[in-house]
């Protein structure tokens, strides 16, 4: 069996191919690969018997990579938040983990791949598929408003008033003026489902930024991207060397 992992963050990326070689300890695994991109040129390529896919890649959504080719094989989807997504993978009979991905959780899903192999082969179910992820893509919309915490007041705060989203002890919103709102989200990976990549990047596991409230930025003796923000009071934000080339690619548009 050949299994395709799509998946940006080395960490959870080498998590996941060792539960899957301990799963599967017969499977021919590629990857990770970690951008919308690069997963259309390997597909361009390479035929694989499942996938197993971050929802959010480091260019953008994984759905864009199906939206322009055949889904010649199941997808099993790992995300850290996404009502509808899972909702809509559910009824389609594909199958979605949550971030961090349990072992038992990751062993059901390959059991029910192994169980419905002959029904990916069905052409009328391919396409409706298909017809899913075009309709999920077409329908992409992103949050144009977000509600914070301050004292006993529930504030709604418009995403371009937003300089950044910060994960200390719970997770916090960084109004452009510098003062910091309290979240009632649980993970970055679920703030970022909801945000448009073109406006927002994920710099590192504590920061979301928002281009408009970029100063500058330079980079260190390591490769490392250090990026000042316009943001009073709040401390530069540090790129790793691994998404210093996508960063980059994403400021200059």
């Amino acid at each position: 069996m050949k299994i395709l992992v799509l998946e940006d963050e080395h960490l959870v990326a080498e998590s996941l191919i060792k539960l899957v070689k301990q799963l599967e300890p017969d499977a021919e695994i590629t990857g990770p690969v970690v951008s919308v991109k690069e997963a259309r040129e390997v597909l361009s390529r390479y035929t694989p018997d499942l996938i197993i896919s971050d929802i959010q890649l480091a260019d953008g959504i994984s759905l864009d990579v199906f939206t322009q080719r055949n889904v010649q094989c199941p997808i099993i989807f790992t995300t850290a938040f996404n009502e509808y997504a899972i909702r809509a993978f559910k009824v389609n009979s594909v199958d979605y983990l949550l971030k961090p991905i349990d072992k038992k959780e990751l062993r059901a899903a390959l059991d029910k791949f192994h169980l419905l192999q002959s029904k990916f082969g069905n052409e009328t179910y391919l396409q409706q598929i298909n017809e899913f992820f075009q309709n999920f893509n077409s329908s992409k919309k992103y949050k144009e408003r977000f509600t914070a915490h301050y004292g006993r007041n529930i504030l709604l705060i418009h995403v371009e008033e937003i300089a950044a989203f910060a994960k200390e002890e719970v997770i916090y919103m960084v109004h452009r003026e510098g003062k910091k709102f309290i979240t009632d989200f649980r993970s970055l990976d679920e703030i970022e489902e909801l945000l448009d990549p073109r406006t927002f990047f994920r710099a590192n596991r504590q920061y979301i930024v928002a281009l408009q409230c970029i100063d500058s930025l330079r980079s260190d003796e390591t490769g490392k991207i250090i990026v000042k923000m316009k943001c009073p009071q709040m401390q530069d934000v540090i790129v790793s060397k691994e998404k210093a080339a996508q960063f980059r690619k994403w400021i200059e548009g």
